[in-house]
């Protein structure tokens, strides 16, 4: 996906008290950034950060990290954080390829909120539910697995639930039209979310996890 380049948005994003410029410096250390033990979860490729952000307004007692490699699309999310004060949040630009180099086994949950769906069977390893990713996870997850994903793209819905499916993963909740569904499934939105739903376009959901 393209987005508009910001100029001198990694000089922007690095005056936030939000971001964290060094992570690989707290690796099993998280609960003192945090000055707690709360539970923390991960948002991968967080975008203008109106999930990650409404999260941490609603679950004070939960601690979230918003990773996103895009420095532009992040300037968005530190102009929103502007005069907030939520201490349970933190923001780190970074690949999440590299998430093991920051945690050790410190996370509970990880959001995959409309990930880009790399389509082309070339860019499938690119894929965040692709089976080198969940290896990956699984370096950071404290103990139990629990992935909670959204997306506007069938085919990479299909595809994940595939590749969870297949690393043992069970779904405790899945919909193909995640705001027309009869159960009322907790959601906030994330801003692109929004426009979809203005557009009438299902979103695919789906929470799962493995007891470990």
């Amino acid at each position: 996906m393209e987005y508009n380049k910001i100029k001198n948005a990694d000089k922007i994003i690095s005056k936030s008290p939000y971001l964290i410029s060094n992570p690989t410096n707290y690796k099993n250390k998280w609960d003192i950034v945090f000055n707690n033990n709360n539970p923390i979860h991960l948002e991968l490729g967080m975008g203008r950060g109106d999930f990650i952000i409404n999260m941490a307004k609603k679950f004070p007692k939960i601690n979230f990290i918003g990773i996103e490699l895009n420095e532009s699309q992040m300037v968005k999310a530190v102009d929103r954080l502007v005069n907030q004060n939520l201490p349970n949040l933190k923001l780190i630009n970074m690949d999440a390829s590299q998430l093991d180099k920051v945690f050790g086994k410190e996370i509970t949950t990880i959001y995959l909120t409309f990930s880009e769906p790399w389509p082309k069977r070339i860019d499938e390893k690119k894929r965040f539910t692709h089976e080198s990713y969940l290896k990956l996870y699984d370096k950071v997850f404290k103990r139990d697995k629990h992935i909670i994903l959204k997306t506007d793209n069938k085919g990479f819905f299909a595809y994940s639930l595939e590749t969870l499916s297949a690393y043992w993963y069970i779904f405790d909740t899945v919909s193909l039209d995640l705001h027309h569904d009869e159960r009322q499934i907790f959601n906030i939105m994330t801003d692109f979310e929004q426009k979809y739903f203005e557009e009438n376009r299902p979103i695919y959901y789906l929470d799962a996890s493995f007891k470990g």
